[in-house]
């Protein structure tokens, strides 16, 4: 049995601390070990089920992903994705300076 890694890290915000599952083996052992009890219902058993199948390799890895992702937003456990800084638009300055601008004609 090999671990499938998710296509995408979940993250999970726990009342004391967080954590970031991107794998099936780790998928269930957070349903096992960490999830609230309040919480196991149907998309919890749906969600063990994808990542067991997935380990045997009955399912593929994007299905345990979206099982054990449906699961954590019903259960309010998603937290949201750190992403990265996007890129502006504007030309960077250098100095005081904007590269376009030219010294041509200055004296």
């Amino acid at each position: 049995m090999n671990d499938v890694r998710f296509p995408e890290p979940v993250t999970l915000g726990f009342s004391l601390s967080s954590r970031r599952v991107a794998s099936s083996f780790e998928a269930l052992e957070c349903l096992d070990q960490q999830w609230p009890h309040w919480a196991r219902g149907g998309s919890w058993r749906a969600a063990a089920r994808a990542c067991r199948d997935a380990l045997d390799g009955w399912r593929s890895a994007r299905d345990a992903h979206k099982a054990f992702l449906r699961a954590a937003r019903r259960a309010g456990l998603v937290m949201p994705a750190a992403r990265a800084p996007r890129k502006s638009s504007q030309p960077r300055m250098i100095g005081a300076l904007r590269p376009e601008m030219s010294f041509i004609g200055w004296q």
